[in-house]
């Protein structure tokens, strides 16, 4: 067990200390935090696959009292290092992607293109690898009884978590908060793509009853028709309609209530940065007007636990990397609300 008789949590966060300045190991943690460096699959700015280490940063300058979770911190939190051959892996297929994206985008035929076969091949290929590395971590992790939040990386990473957390729970639902759908069979020819994360979540586990989405304002006809023609498997709740309740006199509580009700008893949190107003994630990789206030989201969040409902995981993906680093600011204080939110639906 950690000693805190010496540690000050009114105290500035201290460097050689882990993530909010925690003086938590790995092994006495209750909650462990798994990077994911990953951006291959990325269609516009990229920066995303170094966030985590921005945001560790940036924790450092969280104050950890928080009145609706107040000493959920002291079960433990920890954030592993960022795997360097992951990071190495993602930069190698991104510079791949990269040129295959310019090469489609001109309308280039990539099958008479025996490189461009190439790449697809190997950054398809990555992904799965990917998949199983995520899946291997988060599986190790949930069997010493750890709670596991993953932070991103693209959207794509937290596939394999969702699996690991299927195998380890049965039946759940997800609560997606985002711009963007991510419901396309395939992007830019990538399977795994940041864009598919929810259609291949749905395709590839069963477990997963019921897809809740909010704020999403940026999707194509093929996802709308895979929404319509769920079979009510996924809720989608457009940012329009969200915007235009609130116009005519709805309050978000009573929207909230409504969004809630639509979650089975077990939730996870799949928490996409774009999904909150551009002016709090300008450098996500495809920022989107509209969205939500941070308040707003976690307002809902909160919620979920208030209904007895119990939290089982969460992802915190698509954070931009800038030169002020505002997003990583907004990002670690986000992740220690969801840390509170997990731990306590879990005491």
């Amino acid at each position: 067990m950690t000693d805190l008789s010496q540690f000050d949590p009114n105290g500035v966060g201290r460097t050689n200390m882990n993530v909010f300045g925690l003086p938590f190991s790995e092994e006495d943690a209750r909650l462990v935090l798994l990077p994911v460096p990953w951006e291959v699959t990325v269609s516009c700015s990229a920066g995303t696959a170094r966030a985590a280490e921005h945001i560790f940063k940036c924790s450092r300058q969280v104050d950890i009292f928080d009145p609706d979770f107040r000493d959920a911190w002291k079960q433990g939190y920890f954030m592993r290092e960022s795997d360097k051959k992951i990071l190495l892996k993602s930069d190698y297929l991104r510079k791949e992607a990269e040129l295959y994206i310019d090469f489609i985008s001109q309308g280039e035929e990539p099958l008479q293109n025996k490189f461009m076969c190439k790449s697809k091949k190997e950054i398809n290929e990555g992904s799965v690898f990917l998949n199983n590395w995520v899946y291997e971590q988060s599986m190790e992790l949930l069997n010493k009884g750890k709670l596991v939040g993953l932070v991103g990386g693209d959207h794509s990473t937290p596939l394999g978590y969702m699996k690991a957390l299927a195998e380890k729970h049965g039946s759940f639902g997800i609560l997606q908060i985002d711009a963007h759908a991510d419901l396309r069979k395939s992007y830019e020819d990538f399977k795994y793509s940041h864009a598919s994360i929810m259609y291949n979540a749905l395709t590839e586990l069963p477990a997963i009853s019921k897809l809740v989405q909010v704020g999403v304002r940026d999707y194509c006809e093929e996802e709308w028709d895979y929404i319509c023609q769920s079979n009510f498997r996924v809720a989608t709740f457009l940012d329009k309609e969200l915007k235009q309740r609130s116009f005519e006199g709805q309050t978000w509580k009573q929207v909230s209530d409504e969004i809630i009700q639509q979650l089975p008893e077990k939730v996870y949190i799949s928490f996409d940065a774009d999904g909150l107003d551009p002016k709090l994630c300008p450098n996500s990789g495809t920022p989107v007007p509209g969205g939500m206030e941070a308040e707003q989201a976690l307002y809902l969040c909160r919620k979920i636990l208030e209904t007895g409902r119990k939290l089982i995981g969460f992802d915190l993906c698509e954070t931009g990397v800038g030169e002020n680093d505002w997003d990583a600011n907004v990002s670690a204080r986000l992740l220690f609300r969801l840390c509170g939110m997990l731990t306590a639906s879990n005491s």
